[in-house]
């Protein structure tokens, strides 16, 4: 990484969140500005994009902001490792693997969900492109 620091305008446009999205995940401490600008403006290095990539990617599958904040501990715990003994480190990956899991089980219901969706749309498109029953009766 190269240090450069970017305001919550341009991590907004990077991560299509809103400006309120992203203070709103700093109030709930899923993510901490790395530093402020002299002027007091939020300042988000690359791992703070990637942070908020992975809370806008468990969004839409259902997790909690509390599971959001478990799993980005988890996470980050493995990555300092430096101390972690072997019981410790076994059970953050656990802990991972129960996300990663429960992330399986919820892109496979929308995977149903979605084939639904898309059959639906074919039924109208198919109606909307056939001859009408009753005209000209």
């Amino acid at each position: 990484m190269d240090g450069k620091h970017m305001q919550i305008g341009e991590v907004a446009a990077r991560t299509e969140l809103s400006l309120r999205t992203i203070r709103h995940y700093e109030e709930a401490g899923l993510v901490v500005p790395s530093a402020r600008s002299q002027g007091g403006f939020r300042l988000y290095t690359e791992n703070d994009v990637a942070r908020l990539m992975v809370i806008r990617r468990m969004k839409p599958l259902g997790f909690t902001l509390d599971q959001m904040r478990d799993l980005l501990d988890s996470t980050d715990r493995l990555d300092a490792d430096d101390e972690l003994g072997t019981a410790e480190r076994e059970a953050l990956l656990e802990r991972v693997r129960a996300y990663q899991q429960a992330a399986a089980e919820q892109v496979e219901k929308l995977r149903v969900q979605l084939a639904r969706a898309e059959d639906f749309e074919a039924t109208l498109r198919t109606r909307l492109e056939a001859p009408s029953v009753t005209a000209g009766s």
